[in-house]
């Protein structure tokens, strides 16, 4: 096993003299053991990333290692990888057995008895021991995805690469396959490298999440850090479902005072000195406000609340989830409309009028530049509303 790094690596195609930059200049390093997720939009460079690691994409410039060799110029059967596909790749005129064996039959030295002793150990650990003579053909999506992952398993690579290998699978099955797949990583400890751009994969399946878009690395980090200091605003609106609420807002500060105006200037928020002393801004600079749809509070009676910062807001949809209602709702100096989640016993009607507040220790606040000023927790508590016991509000 060994870890994998990349040393300014960029990837740039030519087409008709236009040159298109996909990956540019990625530094990072997944230690040995480590399972990584890629993630982003479609076209953030996240597969060719991955391509470039396996060998099936050149690389324009810098350099990645496997352990401690730089494979740039390696073919692929040369880097003692295994790549799970997003489409299975079996060959469908092979039975599972034959499928699961073909890498070791041409680049192994081992005995036909030992091959198939490996596969059986390794069909036994993916439940499909029983189905070794049948043809993908005959499988299920479910059980052919088991047996791509253990055609990559019984290879026992330094490195398992996957690319969205579980996009083509149903809902359930796929939260039962993560599952699976976590678990093998676990007990195998092979350092892993998964693509998708399913964030609920990314969060539930990687010890580090790396986030990317247009090319460039966002940030890298553990789940809950990612999801809590989100780096800059696109890391904060990508990770979260539903994404996180924003509002632009002017740094004002005076006689010692600071706040936030809306654009609108129809509404203000003061910050708290901690808060203030956290950010590097003066009066007059471009700041957006972040709120988790889950931190956002809903307010239909202000009474209890007039020491908190409300925003008037009027209920657009209603989305029944079933121990959640999704709330999306117009709020007053809002560039869009905002989503709340709440509990699944507050449905109000559309076209309710209601107030929105949050607390500050929740509020995310980013330059114009897009990049982190404060994001959650690093200030304490200071909110002085009531809660409204009549209204279940969002999460926290």
């Amino acid at each position: 096993m060994a870890g994998v790094t990349f040393d300014d690596v960029t990837k740039v195609y030519e087409d008709k003299n236009e040159q298109i930059v996909a990956v540019e200049d990625l530094n990072l390093s997944i230690d040995d053991g480590e399972f990584l997720v890629l993630v982003g939009p479609s076209g953030c460079g996240k597969s060719t990333t991955l391509r470039m690691v396996a060998g099936l994409e050149t690389i324009t410039e810098g350099t990645i290692s496997i352990g401690d060799t730089v494979v740039n110029g390696l073919e692929p059967r040369e880097r003692d990888i295994a790549m799970v596909f997003q489409n299975y790749a079996l060959y469908p005129h092979k039975t599972v057995q034959q499928n699961m064996a073909f890498g070791l039959k041409y680049s192994s030295d081992l005995s036909k008895q030992e091959i198939n002793e490996r596969v059986r150990e390794t069909a036994e650990m993916m439940g499909i021991d029983d189905q070794l003579s049948e043809k993908p053909d005959q499988m299920s999506g479910g059980q052919r995805q088991r047996v791509a992952l253990g055609r990559a398993i019984v290879r026992q690579p330094q490195v398992f690469l996957f690319d969205e290998p579980l996009s083509n699978l149903d809902a359930k099955l796929r939260t039962k396959m993560r599952t699976e797949i976590s678990q093998l990583q676990n007990e195998l400890e092979i350092t892993s490298i998964y693509v998708t751009h399913d964030q609920a994969e990314a969060m539930t399946m990687g010890d580090i999440v790396a986030v990317m878009n247009a090319g460039k690395l966002q940030q890298a980090a553990p789940p809950n850090e990612v999801y809590n200091h989100p780096a800059n605003e696109f890391v904060a609106g990508f990770i979260g479902s539903p994404s996180m609420n924003f509002l632009s807002a002017t740094y004002q500060s005076d006689h010692g005072t600071a706040r936030l105006v809306s654009t609108d200037e129809r509404t203000e928020y003061p910050l708290a000195e901690q808060i203030d002393d956290q950010i590097d801004a003066t009066h007059g600079d471009r700041i957006r406000i972040g709120v988790r749809p889950e931190d956002l509070q809903v307010v239909r009676d202000p009474e209890g609340w007039e020491n908190a910062e409300l925003f008037d807001a009027t209920i657009k949809v209603v989305e029944p989830m079933g121990s959640d209602n999704y709330l999306t709702i117009d709020v007053n100096g809002a560039d869009e409309v905002w989503d709340a989640r709440v509990d699944s016993a507050y449905a109000p009607e559309v076209g309710t009028q209601v107030a929105v507040a949050f607390d500050e220790s929740v509020v995310h606040l980013f330059d114009e530049t897009g990049e982190t000023l404060k994001s959650q927790g690093l200030s304490e508590a200071s909110f002085h509303g009531e809660v409204d016991e009549s209204v279940p509000v969002g999460k926290q």
